[in-house]
Parts: C-alpha cells; sequence; structure tokens
C-alpha cells in the first residue's frame, strides 16, 4: 500500500499493509436499509531494524492517516442518503509492528497520542512533515482519533517473537474498544515446554515460525443505527 503521505517521506518510510473492508458480499444494495455492520481490517508490516525507531513510527504513524482516509471515505459512501459517520466504521488493526510495548508506535496506537520529541524521534527534524499526516490538538504532539486497544497483554503473553537472541512482544491485534470486547485469546505456547524439549529459538522442527500465532474472539456491538434492523449501540 502507497498512501498520499508517502509523498513527504522517501521510500524507507513505506510500510506494507494489506487493507480490506467488510461492507458487503457483492457490493452496496440498493436500499440502505439492508447495509450490514461495516468492518474495516488492516494488517500492517512494520519496519524491523531497531536502530531505525523513528521510521517505525513515522510508518505507524502514516498508516493511521491512511487508514482514517478510508474510513472517511466510507462514511460517505456504505450508507447512500445518510449523513456521513465514519465512526460507525469499526476497526481491527492486526501485525508485525516490530516495536516492543513501551514503543513510541504502541504509545500512538493506544494512548491515541506521541510527544513531538518523543525520544523515537531521535531529535530530527520530522515536525512539519508529520504535521500533514497527522492530527495536532496541540503544538507538542501528533494524535489520532481512533480508540484501540490491544487484545493481549504482556503478563497474557509475555512474547509474541522467540528467537535464539531475541524474545518479546512485537505482534499485536487492536481492536474498537468502544465496540469490541475480547471474549478469548488463544495464550502462548507453554514455557515447560520449551525447557523440557530444549528449545532456545526458532524456528525449530516442531515450532516452524519464530511468530507465534494471536488469535482473539471478540464480541461486537452494531454502531449501526436501528433503521438497517440492527440493535443500536450500547
Amino acid at each position: 500500500m502507497i498512501s498520499d503521505s508517502d509523498k513527504y517521506f522517501p521510500t524507507r518510510f513505506r510500510s506494507v499493509a494489506v487493507i480490506t473492508s467488510a461492507l458487503h458480499a457483492e457490493g452496496l444494495p440498493s436500499d440502505p436499509a439492508q447495509v450490514q455492520q461495516p468492518i474495516l481490517v488492516c494488517t500492517a508490516h512494520i519496519h524491523w531494524d531497531p536502530e531505525f525507531c523513528d521510521v517505525k513510527l513515522i510508518q505507524t504513524m502514516m498508516l493511521s492517516n491512511e487508514l482514517r482516509s478510508i474510513l472517511d471515505q466510507a462514511g460517505q459512501s456504505f450508507r447512500p442518503g445518510h449523513k456521513p459517520d465514519s465512526s460507525n466504521v469499526q476497526l481491527l488493526l492486526c501485525g508485525d509492528f516490530n516495536s516492543l510495548p513501551d514503543s513510541g508506535v504502541i504509545e500512538f496506537l493506544t494512548s491515541g497520542r506521541v510527544a513531538a520529541d518523543h525520544r523515537d524521534f531521535k531529535d530530527l527534524a520530522y515536525k512539519s512533515c508529520l504535521q500533514k499526516i497527522s492530527g495536532c490538538d496541540k503544538p507538542n504532539e501528533f494524535t489520532h482519533s481512533f480508540k484501540l486497544a490491544s487484545a493481549y497483554s504482556e503478563d497474557i503473553m509475555p512474547y509474541t517473537n522467540y528467537t535464539f537472541d531475541f524474545k518479546g512482544i512485537i505482534d499485536y491485534i487492536f481492536y474498537s474498544k468502544q465496540s469490541m470486547v475480547p471474549l478469548g485469546l488463544l495464550g502462548p505456547l507453554s514455557a515447560d515446554w520449551f525447557r523440557e524439549h530444549k528449545v532456545v529459538g526458532c524456528p525449530h522442527p516442531h515450532v516452524p515460525s519464530d511468530h507465534f500465532p494471536l488469535l482473539v474472539e471478540l464480541e461486537m456491538t452494531p454502531t449501526v443505527g436501528t433503521s438497517n434492523g440492527l440493535i443500536s449501540r450500547r
């Protein structure tokens, strides 16, 4: 995916993302009342190198800007004849963000803001460019309007990436916390199993990837109105 915001940054800042929207199996029906709950699902792969924490954060900000553009467009099209409202489209964001829980990337996604002088920017002069692709409620911070929460926490999943020289959380599932609630999660592999089989890193004959699978079951409260036959938002 290459977005409009790419024009502000060189190639190394570009991330890879696959975005799909679940609006209707065969496009928009002729009757707006038949439109079901729209969901925007995105999976992304952010830059890997730990030395480039600034690139990771800017890629994530570019991604959120592109998601906002898609949601704004969807809000105008998925219910013809109704007032545009992108908040009716729910967001599910997944991927390998190559970022630890205390990074600027995760702070930005979960809190909705990051300081303009955050350490991950490395004191480099990004501010003028970032102001063009990110919300700025205050002069010293960048924001986004999504209300996201991570389905996994460190006490549930101590690591999602398990190699010989690195073990940590870098993969995530983020959901719209105002309209979704996790009901269940796929937990980690047993630490006892790793010790018994002397697995010090993956890939391994019994574990083909160094990234462990994440799976969450979510309960979703529809955010569309009652006019389409669905219950209203709680």
